[in-house]
């Protein structure tokens, strides 16, 4: 967070923002953000004496001060095998497996492109000349090469984009998005998105007052990981110090690289959760998944 708004007046900037056009009311800011009646009065009433709001209206000086936590870019990585997918990935990278007819990485990439992020990167290895098909409907994604993919586990992928962490999202690109609203263009702070969940034998969450204590496999009355997380300025310079680190560790290719931030240097870190619900996503696993999802491939 390299900006100086408070969390709530965040939240409400960037709602005024993102539905700008609209004659809003503080009822319909109370109702959008969760805040009280009373709450989204005063806010309006200190932003606007700030120069930020004028008649309920984003105004220049607004844009400024959400300009600090505007995304800069995403880092989508893609280089795995994709193993438990079998026999689909035999030919095909499993970012680039259709369901019901569209590639399961198109749903992040029309997300980012509709939030207005163009600076995106797919990290590609296995089958990765395979990805140039997406030039032709996003021409501008850009690709980085993990030359280690078959070797080490997604800690490579995100050594080779340690340098573009900063401002960034970083997204596991097997995930298909249902709800296209959660990638927006300004982000708060450093945060990993996750929805609650009384059990789970997945990667998983323990929190303490909205931020990750723990990483673990399996957990109850936790928050179920999602591959899509934020990290800010600061955050993802630490990133690109850190990542190298654990690399070098004793069995540190085999490590995933999220656990360089919520475990192995998990002090120089503070990843707040962003809430999100089980059906805005679906991160599909296996190929018996797949055939659920889309039943052309019982045959």
């Amino acid at each position: 967070m390299s900006g100086n708004l408070t969390a709530k007046e965040f939240k409400l900037l960037e709602l005024v923002e993102g539905r700008a056009g609209e004659k809003l009311t503080q009822r319909d800011l109370a109702t959008a953000t969760g805040f009280s009646v009373g709450s989204v009065n005063k806010l309006v009433t200190s932003l606007t004496e700030a120069g930020f709001l004028d008649k309920m209206t984003l105004t220049e000086e607004g844009r400024e001060a959400l300009e600090p936590y505007r995304v800069k870019r995403a880092v989508l990585i893609a280089a795995g095998f994709g193993e438990r997918m079998v026999p689909i990935t035999l030919n095909t990278p499993k970012p680039l497996v259709r369901v019901r007819g569209k590639r399961i990485i198109d749903s992040l990439l029309d997300a980012l492109e509709a939030a207005g992020i163009e600076d995106v990167y797919v990290v590609r290895g296995y089958l990765g000349e395979q990805f140039d098909q997406l030039r032709y409907r996003y021409p501008h994604v850009k690709f980085i090469e993990n030359e280690i993919y078959n070797e080490a586990n997604n800690i490579s992928s995100a050594l080779a984009a340690s340098g573009l962490l900063e401002n960034a999202y970083v997204m596991e690109s097997d995930i298909l998005l249902a709800n296209p609203q959660l990638i927006t263009k300004y982000q708060y702070e450093t945060n990993y998105l996750a929805f609650p969940v009384e059990r789970t034998d997945d990667w998983c969450f323990h929190v303490k007052h909205g931020i990750i204590d723990s990483l673990a496999v399996g957990g109850l009355n936790c928050h179920q990981m999602c591959g899509i997380s934020y990290w800010s300025e600061e955050d993802g310079r630490k990133l690109a110090e850190d990542i190298p680190k654990v690399i070098d560790m004793p069995g540190g290719k085999e490590r995933y690289w999220d656990e360089v931030a919520l475990r192995y240097c998990k002090d120089r870190y503070r990843v707040a959760i962003r809430e999100c619900r089980r059906e805005d996503l679906v991160e599909i696993d296996t190929f018996r998944e797949l055939q659920e999802l889309d039943p052309s491939y019982c045959v």
